[in-house]
């Protein structure tokens, strides 16, 4: 049976608490890392009745979206509603784990689990994440020592390149340096000019790991004075993590897409509600898991996509985003976009610990809207 701490490290390598926003709570709440984990249970809310069902069922760790505690409390006293939540799981031997933006952005995230819900193909992110940012060290070391000081260079983490490790670049060149008075030169003689093969050694590094590449290159190198550049390399390319998701659905219209998308998803009192030509053409879709409505600048100007679900757009944001011409705008209850998530990071966690663990996705609607007059 695993511990909590080994369910709670499977998740953080999906969802890394260090890719959540600065003013996000996120990651164990609360629970011992050593107890044993029979049973998970997937929530967005921390409900008092979500958390009253995961204790009914025998859960041992309930996974939510949402967090307990994103607002700063003084007390966590059974007299005020947090309170309660957290004596109900403590009591019933619970813990508690929140993913929320660190979730929202990655691959099997949120909006990538809501894409997927609304049939959407081809997904790309609407807002890439930058890529983890990247450092080049060059040093230039007696031919002889290469192959060393390039092991030690691997060792302390750098030359890692997708599936590869130990990825260098090596060019031959000549070394020209004159010891002077106090040098114990390794090569050469003091007030003597001195001429050395030497081979150029290149390669790239996390920018966390600089530190450590450039003490194990200078702990490695034979000279007294080793000669290295650092170099902060630009962001390229593109990354499958990111905000929202792009992707293509079969060609209807908009009133069509919207029927798919309420369907998609799991009723509420709110709906689906529509902002746009009804028979307008949808191809290409962008969509954001929860509040969306700090991407419609972006969007408006994009004329690649035709419609875009999200929640929580506000009456005059939504109204000039319209007058402007831009995508249909569908806008669903927040919950409903969200819950798309749990049977996907539930599928994960089943495909990796299979039956020692028993799984469960709460369909306890706890959006706040309880009902329409």
């Amino acid at each position: 049976m695993p511990t909590l701490a080994d369910v709670v490290d499977l998740l953080h390598s999906w969802y890394p608490p260090s890719t959540a926003d600065v003013w996000d709570a996120v990651g164990l709440v609360a629970g011992h890392p050593q107890d044993h984990v029979s049973k998970v249970m997937f929530a967005v809310d921390p409900t008092l009745e979500v958390a009253q069902e995961a204790v009914e069922w025998g859960a041992d760790l309930l996974v939510v979206h949402h967090p307990l505690f994103l607002s700063a409390v003084h007390g966590v006293a059974v007299t005020t509603p947090k309170g309660r939540t957290l004596h109900t799981l403590m009591q019933g031997g619970c813990a508690l784990l929140t993913a929320h933006t660190n979730a929202d952005q990655a691959v099997d995230g949120v909006s990538e689990a809501l894409a997927r819900a609304l049939g959407l193909r081809d997904l790309t992110p609407i807002r890439p994440a930058a890529g983890t940012p990247l450092d080049k060290v060059v040093t230039f070391v007696p031919r002889e020592h290469a192959e060393s000081v390039r092991a030690a260079l691997a060792a302390a983490g750098a030359g890692a390149i997708g599936d590869y490790d130990s990825c260098t670049f090596s060019t031959p060149g000549e070394g020209r340096f004159r010891p002077l008075d106090g040098a114990a030169p390794v090569i050469g003689d003091v007030g003597s000019l001195e001429v050395v093969l030497e081979t150029r050694v290149e390669t790239v590094l996390p920018r966390s790991r600089r530190a450590d590449v450039v003490r194990a290159l200078l702990a490695a190198h034979p000279y007294e004075e080793a000669a290295f550049d650092v170099i902060e390399l630009a962001q390229t390319g593109t990354s499958p993590t990111g905000t929202g998701r792009i992707g293509t659905v079969p060609e209807m219209s908009l009133r069509d897409f919207a029927a798919q998308v309420a369907t998609a998803l799991p009723s509420t009192a709110q709906g689906v509600r529509v902002a746009g030509d009804p028979d307008r053409v949808v191809r290409r879709v962008a969509v954001c898991g929860g509040a969306g409505d700090f991407l419609l600048d972006e969007l408006a100007s994009s004329a690649d996509v035709d419609a875009y679900v999200t929640s929580d757009l506000r009456h005059h944001r939504a109204g000039e985003f319209v007058e402007f011409g831009g995508p249909g705008l569908v806008d669903v209850a927040h919950w409903a976009a969200e819950w798309t998530w749990l049977p996907v990071v539930e599928a994960k966690l089943r495909a990796v610990m299979g039956d020692t663990v028993g799984t469960r996705v709460s369909t306890r609607c706890t959006d706040p809207w309880q009902f329409r007059v």
